[in-house]
């Protein structure tokens, strides 16, 4: 660690333990699925990973609290919507408490039914293939069916705060 770092040991503080995961910067995703009658169920996610290319596997993981758990465990598909720097506030509005976060929100029918959110920089639809429960989390694991993107500024979340890519840091322009 760097001089002037705050090393901490056992009996974290939970809040601080944040902060400091805070400090790796990721992408922001909304996942998707439909519930079995078809109404459309979404959430904010940056715990969203790449896991195998052969074959092609994804990951994400969901609190075991959250009021959607039951619908992504019995979902046969998902799709993770990567979603584009502009898009901060539908992020927003899918990790709020309202009762329909697709309210007002256009979306079309992916793979199986899942509902693709326009204008994200990705959509990455999947079968659902295993789940593994640890700590307060279960992790589930898709594989990949279908895919598409677009070549825009993805949304990246870093200590509390939405922001975009920014500078290229190479020197050279060819980030």
């Amino acid at each position: 660690m760097n001089e002037g770092s705050d090393t901490k040991s056992v009996g974290f503080d939970m809040r601080d333990l944040r902060n400091a995961f805070g400090m790796f910067a990721t992408g922001v995703t909304i996942v998707t699925t439909c519930t079995p009658e078809g109404r459309p169920v979404g959430l904010t996610c940056n715990s969203f990973a790449s896991v195998s290319l052969q074959p092609p596997l994804v990951l994400w993981s969901l609190s075991l609290y959250s009021p959607n758990l039951q619908v992504f465990l019995q979902a046969p598909r998902f799709a993770v919507n990567i979603l584009a720097c502009d898009q901060f506030e539908l992020s927003r509005r899918f990790s709020s408490p309202v009762r329909d976060r697709f309210e007002g929100v256009s979306w079309a029918s992916g793979e199986g039914g899942v509902p693709l959110i326009p204008g994200v920089a990705a959509h990455i639809e999947c079968r659902n293939e295993t789940r593994h429960y640890s700590g307060d989390h279960v992790i589930l694991i898709g594989q990949v069916v279908r895919y598409a993107y677009r070549d825009v500024e993805p949304l990246i979340f870093s200590r509390g705060l939405y922001r975009s890519l920014g500078a290229c840091l190479t020197g050279d322009g060819s980030c």
